[in-house]
């Protein structure tokens, strides 16, 4: 998990609590049935709007998002220059004994690919293929946290109201009107907690990531294509600058 979440959820439930603490106790602020409410609902409009094998699929994507670490855009290049430098020396066949150690399994589909010698319009194909699908994937678990942030506050209405019903029916018992009134308020509370500090923030996030993921994915599909083509390592290199920020290059010819 990177340091900008880890400061997102301390900070922003860290403060919610500090003010909860602040203002009396958390016990004012535990509902059951305010939880049930919410967190069923949602995940029940969710449910109705989605097939569960996509429900069920956002959690892999999720984990896969949120905690694998994306290798940085500087490290691809060294490592696709140092293929070049290699296939220049050696041949493309010379790559073969580096295939088994690359950790990106992307990386190491293309790699393969060019070694066994497919044209580079079969590799390139491929490639773009999966990039394509692995977006889809990305962009799905995405939609649904934004659904899923769509959702929360309504269920958090369909609470208030139904915590309203039960205070005007209860109105000749004073002792009634306070709890009943607590849980159409922690309904809508809940409601907004859950959209605005868990469910649209996933989806930003997954945004973001996929953007950086598919980007290190497209380089490292260009890098294979110049390599496969016999370019000089230095040509390689300019070639994959184009995908860094002119302040953020770094020749390794340096």
């Amino acid at each position: 998990m990177d340091i900008s979440t880890v400061i997102g959820i301390l900070g922003g439930f860290g403060l919610v609590l500090v003010a909860i603490f602040m203002g009396g106790g958390i016990a004012w602020f535990i509902s059951i049935p305010s939880a049930m409410i919410v967190i069923g609902g949602t995940i029940g409009a969710t449910l109705i709007n989605y097939p569960l094998k996509d429900m069920l699929g956002i959690f892999n994507v999720t984990r896969n998002v949120l905690f694998h670490s994306i290798p940085s855009r500087a490290e691809v290049i060294g490592q696709m220059v140092d293929f070049a430098q290699i296939t220049r020396r050696e041949g493309i066949l010379a790559l073969q004994g580096q295939s088994d150690r690359i950790a990106d399994p992307f990386m190491a589909k293309g790699i393969t690919l060019a070694i066994d010698g497919l044209e580079p319009d079969i590799i390139s194909s491929i490639l773009e293929t999966e990039i394509e699908f692995i977006e889809e994937r990305h962009r799905l678990g995405a939609e649904i946290f934004t659904t899923m942030g769509n959702f929360a506050p309504a269920m958090g209405m369909v609470g208030t109201l139904i915590g309203l019903v039960q205070m005007l029916m209860q109105m000749d018992d004073p002792n009634k009107i306070g709890p009943a009134m607590a849980v159409a308020l922690l309904t809508t509370f809940y409601g907004v907690i859950l959209a605005n500090l868990v469910c649209i923030p996933i989806a930003g996030k997954l945004r973001t990531r996929t953007q950086e993921e598919i980007l290190i994915k497209q380089l490292v599909s260009e890098g294979i294509r110049s390599i496969q083509a016999g370019d000089n390592p230095r040509i390689v290199e300019s070639k994959l600058h184009a995908f860094v920020p002119p302040t953020e290059r770094k020749s390794a010819f340096n």
